[in-house]
């Protein structure tokens, strides 16, 4: 089956991205895949985020821009892909870059997989405030049944990675804005994952297609937000997968000690100390063997993190930026 003529619908959740939509807009309309529907779900900025997609929009017929109150990024997304034509639809966020063969690989991939196939995902790189790329994700070949690689671990990595089914979207019921409201927002995308995971197989384009820009003010810079909305995911899967509580364990466990050894690499001892307690009320236990098994190895870990960084700044060497194509000859 050809993807020429295929709509691909392009999900943009902005809040206060003025910095950086221009640059990610530029990226997503520099695709090789030109067959777009491209909908910014601006979230109620008070910023200059609407005017700068607002100036694409004049200069592109395939951009349409949904205004609503802040709401969140899942309820955002959400008003993005219900107000979407296509039936396959991609999602980036508004400070996130795509190479431009990103949404043909995935559609392909798609395609090739057949109707049980709701998700495909590429790898990503970690992009700094210029979109110079500091190091890139391990790579990772998980496709068909994927929902215990899940619950081990957010192998994906992003909301900005996946292209996905408009059934599997109607299956998992979106993404949950219940998060947010449960002061626990920042897994939405894992917990999504983990739903589709549920009723479909997933695909992977084993390219690195992603910048994942990571700031200081970023949603997951709040180790502790992110660690309670990561239980909160793992307790829904318990529920319905009682038999994979070893697995969903591992993953809470994973997770803490990659929080851990962040809070411990950045020098943010707060984050550190409440990512524990955290751990210790929901299961002491656990929280005891990542304390005196994991800790100590996490902790050599930062160390030599934090030295090659510093030595990295010593030797002044160049970052690659991430390429993202030319609008204009998009």
């Amino acid at each position: 089956m050809s993807t020429n003529a295929c709509l691909v619908s392009v999900v943009i959740p902005a809040f206060n991205a003025e910095a950086t939509i221009d640059e990610t807009l530029r990226s997503v309309r520099s695709q090789s895949h030109d067959q777009l529907e491209i909908i910014v779900v601006d979230d109620g900025s008070t910023d200059d985020t609407l005017a700068v997609a607002e100036r694409h929009a004049d200069r592109d017929a395939r951009i349409t821009i949904i205004r609503q109150d802040n709401a969140g990024v899942a309820a955002a997304r959400n008003a993005g892909w219900q107000a979407a034509r296509a039936e396959f639809i991609a999602f980036i966020d508004a400070d996130d870059l795509w190479t431009p063969g990103k949404v043909e690989r995935q559609l392909q991939a798609m395609i090739d997989g057949g109707e049980r196939t709701g998700l495909v995902y590429s790898w990503y790189a970690w992009i700094d405030a210029k979109s110079r790329v500091s190091v890139k994700s391990d790579p990772v070949f998980h496709a068909g049944e994927v929902l215990d690689y899940l619950f081990e671990g957010n192998f994906i990595g992003n909301g900005s990675a996946a292209m996905v089914r408009r059934e599997a979207l109607i299956t998992a019921r979106g993404f949950e804005s219940g998060l947010r409201a449960s002061g626990a927002q920042g897994c939405e995308d894992l917990l999504f994952y983990c739903r589709v995971a549920e009723s479909y197989r997933f695909a992977v384009v084993p390219e690195y297609q992603i910048g994942y820009r990571y700031l200081p003010n970023n949603m997951s810079s709040d180790m502790t937000r992110m660690f309670r909305s990561w239980m909160l995911v793992a307790e829904e899967m318990a529920a319905r997968h009682p038999d994979r509580a070893a697995l969903l364990d591992r993953g809470v466990s994973n997770y803490a000690r990659w929080l851990l050894r962040r809070a411990l690499a950045g020098g943010r001892l707060q984050y550190f100390v409440s990512v524990l307690l955290l751990l210790f009320r929901r299961n002491p236990s656990l929280a005891v063997r990542v304390a005196a098994l994991g800790l100590p190895r996490d902790i050599v870990s930062a160390t030599w993190w934090t030295f090659l960084s510093l030595r990295h700044r010593e030797l002044r060497r160049p970052l690659p930026s991430f390429l993202i194509g030319d609008p204009s000859q998009s």
